[in-house]
């Protein structure tokens, strides 16, 4: 696609990989060809996503924009083959250290960004609007990672130092931070595919993770 300039979209749909926008793509044709609905690739992972999510927010002007894919559980409350729309997004792999011995930007007593004209900051933690960071204990926490658990342990590590977090992906919150300086509206929907520190994919369940996130992302689309 050539960038030639903003163009008005009411819908912006970002996916993180091709794989994931190509079996979702077929399920949510419909919305799309009904809507002014525009579905694009946002990249894998934390800095991928957050560059690409700016400048598609660029290219497109969305009025509200959806990021939909796959993560894994890090609790059993949440069973493979669901999906969640999350409003509370945590960062874990920004800041000194690993395992038991991590401390995050915050810990270590630094913003990951402050606008200098606003004083607009962005911590540890992002919250969509309407939801309040006072309610963190009861607001279930979409986990953003660099790497991916790769055994009990690393889920271990990181409930306890996010006892919220239910659930692990690679780009909600990045681009919930594009989003927020954009000022565009986000709704995140992850499908669960597995549960996070498996890494034997015999046990994962992703079509049907994405099936189910399909049927929320064209719920959200046509309230």
């Amino acid at each position: 696609m050539v960038d030639d300039g903003a163009s008005m979209t009411q819908w912006l749909i970002l996916v993180p990989t091709g794989y994931e926008l190509n079996l979702l793509r077929p399920q949510i044709a419909p919305v799309i060809d009904e809507r002014n609905v525009v579905i694009e690739v946002c990249g894998f992972g934390t800095i991928a996503s957050g560059i690409c999510t700016t400048r598609l927010l660029t290219r497109h002007a969305p009025d509200s924009v959806i990021l939909v894919g796959i993560a894994g559980a890090l609790t059993p409350q949440l069973d493979i083959g669901t999906a969640v729309a999350f409003s509370h997004f945590g960062c874990y792999g920004i800041g000194a250290g690993s395992g038991s011995e991590y401390r995050t930007a915050g810990d270590l007593g630094w913003n990951q960004w402050a606008d200098p004209e606003t004083g607009q900051c962005f911590g540890d933690t992002i919250h969509l609007d309407g939801t309040h960071p006072e309610s963190d204990a009861e607001s279930p926490m979409l986990l953003t990672v660099c790497a991916a658990s790769n055994n009990m342990t690393d889920v271990e590590n990181r409930i306890r130092r996010f006892p919220s977090a239910v659930a692990e992906d690679m780009e909600a919150f990045s681009v919930a931070m594009a989003c927020r300086i954009a000022h565009t509206p986000l709704t995140v929907i992850r499908g669960i595919s597995n549960m996070a520190g498996d890494r034997d994919q015999s046990n994962w369940n992703v079509p049907a993770a994405l099936e189910a996130a399909a049927r929320l992302t064209i719920a959200r689309i046509l309230q």
